[in-house]
């Protein structure tokens, strides 16, 4: 399959009738302007080095020439080739909590910050395997549609943040609901990893968590955050401008929900593994799913375009090399090469 990479380029080539009008224009006028002084036959006798045919050469290689530079500058691309492959894997939905508790500092940077790099880490280790992630706080949505594209979901993966939820909350129930529907009806082995500090959940997790057992999901758990917990730190020009208080002005203190955390990853037939300052329990999780049998599943790639701007180059100058050297007045070795009359 062939596609430039810039097609607007294209649209030069309307200037090719305009050349070809004032190129004949141009004749026109000359054409006049000779009869004007005698005879036109007359006027050929007294021009016998004079010749019809060449002008008209030297034009049409400088509208070759131009038609492949335009083509050049649009620069035409092979590839796209679409490859299909048979891989194994297993699907998996990673459900990550962006609440504003997940920004308390008692894991190192913070605990929405050591997610996102466990994830980082998880994805560089994936091996045919899919991956889809689910954010929530208030409510839960879909950051990324399950995908083999690891560079994807790592582009998609920096741009999560508290900030894009437009509503604060634990809302774990949604977020596993919305991750089984997530997943394509296949017989793919599939994962849901759960990644909150469980603090403040909202509606019936664990029933939830019984309908993706039921639909042959495993659902497994990460708590983020430490026993002791720590303050939520409100921001101010990316500084730490003070911490968030209640209404009696005291200092908030999330703290990890594990035991809840504890009994979702007990329901979904999982496992569950409390985060700290040295690991973030990714590694562990991915263990445990790697254990599960990996399915076949088709996928398809896609070939790189390969640029092929460089032979129209080569045209271009052939073609104008060629007007170069062709001169309007008849020689002497032309006229025995019997080319141009």
């Amino acid at each position: 399959m062939i596609r430039f990479e810039n097609i607007t380029f294209l649209y030069a080539f309307l200037l090719i009738p305009v050349f070809i009008i004032l190129y004949m224009m141009m004749s026109y006028w000359k054409r006049k302007a000779i009869a004007r002084m005698g005879d036109l036959n007359l006027m050929t006798k007294l021009m016998p080095q004079r010749s019809a045919s060449r002008p008209i050469i030297k034009f049409l290689f400088i509208l070759f020439a131009f038609g492949s530079l335009v083509i050049a500058i649009a620069n035409p691309q092979i590839g796209s080739k679409v490859e299909k492959a048979e891989r194994k894997g297993i699907d998996i939905m990673i459900a990550l909590d962006v609440s504003n508790s997940m920004l308390a500092q008692d894991i190192k940077p913070n605990r929405l910050q050591a997610s996102k790099q466990a994830i980082s880490n998880l994805i560089d280790k994936l091996k045919g395997d899919r991956i889809g992630i689910i954010i929530f706080a208030g409510h839960a949505y879909t950051q990324l549609p399950i995908t083999s594209d690891y560079a994807a979901a790592k582009m998609f993966l920096s741009s999560i943040s508290p900030d894009i939820m437009p509503v604060q909350g634990t809302a774990i129930a949604e977020a596993v609901a919305l991750a089984i529907k997530s997943f394509s009806e296949n017989d793919h082995n599939k994962a849901i990893v759960i990644i909150s500090d469980g603090e403040n959940h909202e509606g019936d997790a664990l029933d939830e968590t019984k309908n993706a057992v039921e639909a042959g999901i495993s659902v497994y758990t990460i708590g983020m955050g430490l026993p002791e917990g720590g303050p939520i730190p409100n921001y101010t020009n990316g500084e730490i401008s003070g911490y968030k208080k209640d209404n009696e002005d005291n200092i908030i203190t999330t703290r990890l929900n594990e035991t809840m955390l504890q009994q979702i990853a007990a329901a979904g037939h999982g496992y569950y593994v409390r985060a700290n300052n040295s690991q973030a329990g990714l590694d562990k999780i991915f263990e445990e799913i790697d254990k599960l049998e990996k399915s076949e599943f088709e996928t398809q790639s896609f070939s790189d375009y390969e640029d092929r701007f460089q032979y129209f180059i080569a045209i271009t100058i052939f073609f104008l090399v060629f007007e170069f050297i062709i001169v309007e007045r008849k020689s002497k070795w032309v006229d025995r090469i019997k080319l141009f009359e």
